[in-house]
């Protein structure tokens, strides 16, 4: 079995509703996932837009959330999952808004992409403080048994294509 990850707010390169982004109430977005490896022992998750800051000339990838030891079990991220609640043992890195939260989709130009990437580890990760996307995936070498990943995009009012 493949592990797959879904949203029921978008599809597979489809539009992410204003509601998850800087121009609506900036909530994370539902998540939910099967196919997991019996050997997961837990989950992470990392939300990126690789178009950052113009999808014509992007010059760096913009980390928006990081998940990590989500426990085993687990097969579903509620919606505003980062501020009401993760699963007990759940972790959140931090951004590059240097915070420990989601941050929303809010591109200055263009219609950029936004990779949810969810690894399936052999391990729960331990010995992490707050980390950055770096390091989380440094911790994750040699432990990933699976991945799946969801893209969504986002054009933000106004902006120009």
């Amino acid at each position: 079995m493949t592990l797959v990850l879904i949203s029921p707010a978008f599809s597979s390169n489809g539009s992410i509703p204003a509601r998850y982004t800087c121009e609506g109430a900036d909530l994370s977005p539902p998540l939910e996932w099967s196919g997991a490896p019996g050997n997961a022992k837990s989950f992470a998750l990392i939300v990126d837009d690789p178009d950052a800051p113009d999808p014509a000339a992007p010059k760096m990838v913009y980390v928006h959330w990081v998940v990590y030891n989500i426990p085993a079990g687990t097969t579903k991220l509620a919606e505003n999952a980062a501020r009401s609640g993760l699963p007990g043992g759940a972790r959140q890195g931090i951004n590059d808004w240097k915070k420990q939260t989601y941050g929303g989709p809010c591109p200055p130009i263009g219609r950029h992409r936004y990779f949810h990437k969810l690894y399936a580890l052999d391990t729960e990760l331990t010995g992490l403080s707050d980390p950055t996307k770096a390091q989380l995936e440094a911790a994750m070498k040699g432990h990933i048994v699976a991945t799946a990943e969801l893209i969504g995009t986002y054009l933000k009012s106004g902006v120009v294509t």
